[in-house]
């Protein structure tokens, strides 16, 4: 049987790429209000981003990270178990 090389960082690489393909999806909508998302990094299912522009200071950001960010995540990344804003 062979092993994958990469071990769990292996697998962590393809669902940062899935992650990312994902953010994607959900930055236009960001953007159209001033604002970004940056993937920082996806550690044991906990996604790390950074909000940029408008949303960096938004009083929204959270709510929008956990009802949007997080929920679109959890759908496109079943293996997604949260987002963190660093």
């Amino acid at each position: 049987m062979k092993r994958n090389p990469g071990g769990k960082k292996g697998g962590e690489k393809k669902m940062k790429e899935r992650v990312e393909k994902a953010l994607e999806t959900i930055r236009p909508a960001l953007q159209a209000d001033g604002g970004n998302i940056e993937l920082v990094d996806v550690v044991d299912g906990i996604v790390k981003v950074r909000l940029t522009g408008a949303c960096g200071g938004c009083p929204m950001s959270q709510m929008t990270l956990k009802m949007g960010v997080e929920r679109v995540l959890k759908q496109q990344v079943p293996e997604v178990k949260g987002v963190e804003n660093v």
